[in-house]
C-alpha cells in the first residue's frame, strides 16, 4: 500500500490522479489533499478518499470544508495556516507526494517533499525551473525519488534505459526530442495573433487544461519550460534538447540514441497515462484511458517550430544560457504577462515580448539559496508589470 498527498487535488492533474486511484484501492491510501479555494470539489474528494488531513490554502474555503465535513461526520483534519501544505509533503506517513499546484507558491512544498526524500510525482514545472539546481541538489542529498509527470518528460523517462542517471552520454543518448501539439493557433496567420482573445487561446484542441497553462500551451511557453526542466531531469546540455510540433499528440516525446535508433512512447492524448506510470512505477497498472487505435488516427505529422509565430521557445534556451536565475526570471515576468492577457489588459503577442523584455533588463544572480531564488522572482515580477505599461 503506497500512502499519497496531493498537492493542487482539485485541478485537473489532482482530479486524474484520484481518478487513477480510485480504480486501485488496494495499493493507494489518499493521507493528504491539499488545494487552493475550491470548497465544494474538496468536500466531494474528502467524502470520497477520507484523507486523514485536508488543507485549504484561502481561510474563508477552509471554513467550508471543515463545516461541511462536520455536517456529513468525516473525520478528515481541516487545516489552513501557513506551512501547511509543506508539512503535508513531509509527513512520515506520506510515502508519494503529488507535486500539482500550478505557479510559484507551489515551490516550498515541493522542496520540503525533496528535502524529506519523499517519491515525488511532479506535475508542478516551477519546482525545476524557478530552482532547478537547488531542488536536483536536495533530491540527490535526500535520496528522495523523482518522476515526471508532464506527459512530455514522462514520455522521455519512459524511452530512457535504466541507469540514464549516470549520464546521458554513458546510456548512449544522443537527443531528446520534446513534442508540442503548436495549440490552437498553430496555423493562424501570425498577423492575426495580436488579437485573439483569452477564450480562443484556452481552447486546446487536444487537452483540457486551466486556463494558464493552456495560454502557456498557446504562446508554447510551456514548451519552453519542458525545455529547462528537461535540462534539470535529466541532466541534459541544452545542445541535447530538440522541440517539434506535432499536433496530434499522440507522439508525448522521443529519445534519439547514438545508433540512430529513436524510441517513442505513444499514447491517447490522457494524463491519466503518465500519472498511473509514476504512482505505480515500476510497475504498469490500468489508468482507464482508451487503448491507441493507430488505423482511427491514420497520420503523424511532425513540423519545426516556428520562431516568429512561437517566440517563447527560444527564450528557454537564452535564459539556459544565460544560467543563474535566468529561468526563474523568465518564469515570473511569464505569470505576470499571462494574467495581463487574461486580463485583457495586454494582446497576446505581448506576453513574449515582456518576457523577452524581463530577461533582458533583470539581473542574474547565482543561485545559492532558496532566498536568491525569491529575491528574483519578485524583482522579475516589478519589472513585468513595468513592461506591461510599455507595451499595452
Amino acid at each position: 500500500m503506497k500512502r499519497i498527498a496531493i498537492l493542487g487535488s482539485t485541478g485537473s492533474i489532482g482530479v486524474s490522479t484520484l481518478d487513477v486511484i480510485a480504480r486501485h484501492p488496494e495499493r493507494f491510501e489518499v493521507v493528504a489533499l491539499c488545494a487552493r479555494s475550491n470548497a465544494q470539489k474538496l468536500v466531494e474528494q474528502c467524502i470520497r478518499f477520507s484523507p486523514r488531513y485536508a488543507v485549504m490554502i484561502e481561510p474563508a474555503a477552509a471554513r467550508q470544508v471543515r463545516d461541511r465535513l462536520r455536517a456529513a461526520n468525516v473525520g478528515t483534519e481541516v487545516l489552513s495556516s501557513p506551512g501547511d501544505i509543506e508539512r503535508m509533503a513531509a509527513l512520515p506517513e506520506v510515502d508519494m507526494v503529488m507535486a500539482a499546484i500550478v505557479g510559484a507558491v507551489g515551490l516550498p512544498a515541493v522542496l520540503a517533499a525533496a528535502c524529506a526524500g519523499k517519491t515525488i510525482l511532479l506535475a508542478n514545472k516551477e519546482a525545476l525551473v524557478m530552482s532547478g539546481p537547488l531542488f536536483i541538489s536536495a533530491v540527490r542529498e535526500s535520496g528522495a525519488t523523482l518522476l515526471p509527470i508532464d506527459s512530455e518528460h514522462n514520455a522521455v523517462f519512459q524511452a530512457l534505459p535504466r541507469g540514464f542517471e549516470r549520464g546521458l552520454e554513458l546510456a548512449g543518448v544522443r537527443k531528446i526530442i520534446l513534442t508540442a501539439s503548436g495549440g490552437p493557433f498553430r496555423t493562424m496567420p501570425v498577423e492575426k495573433l495580436r488579437d485573439v482573445t483569452p477564450d480562443q487561446a484556452c481552447a486546446h484542441p487536444n487537452w483540457v487544461m486551466g486556463r494558464k497553462i493552456s495560454v502557456d500551451s498557446a504562446t508554447m511557453m510551456n514548451k519552453a519550460l519542458e525545455v529547462i526542466e528537461a535540462r534539470w531531469l535529466f541532466d541534459a546540455l541544452p545542445a541535447q534538447i530538440d522541440v517539434l510540433v506535432h499536433p496530434q499528440s499522440i507522439v508525448h516525446s522521443m529519445v534519439e540514441y547514438r545508433d540512430g535508433s529513436v524510441i517513442a512512447q505513444l499514447g491517447n492524448p490522457d494524463m491519466r497515462t503518465p500519472i498511473a506510470c509514476a504512482l505505480a512505477y515500476p510497475e504498469r497498472i490500468d489508468a482507464g484511458v482508451a487503448p491507441l487505435n493507430l488505423t482511427t488516427v491514420g497520420r503523424l505529422d511532425f513540423e519545426a517550430v516556428d520562431d516568429t509565430r512561437f517566440p517563447c521557445v527560444k527564450l528557454a534556451y537564452q535564459a539556459l544560457r544565460q544560467g543563474g536565475t535566468a529561468a526563474t526570471v523568465l518564469n515570473a515576468a511569464n505569470e505576470i504577462a499571462v494574467e495581463a492577457f487574461l486580463d485583457r489588459r495586454v494582446a497576446f503577442t505581448a506576453i513574449a515580448e515582456i518576457v523577452e523584455r524581463v530577461l533582458d533588463s533583470t539581473p542574474l544572480d547565482g543561485m545559492n539559496t532558496l532566498e536568491d531564488v525569491y529575491q528574483a522572482d519578485s524583482l522579475a515580477r516589478a519589472n513585468a508589470k513595468q513592461a506591461l505599461r510599455a507595451v499595452a
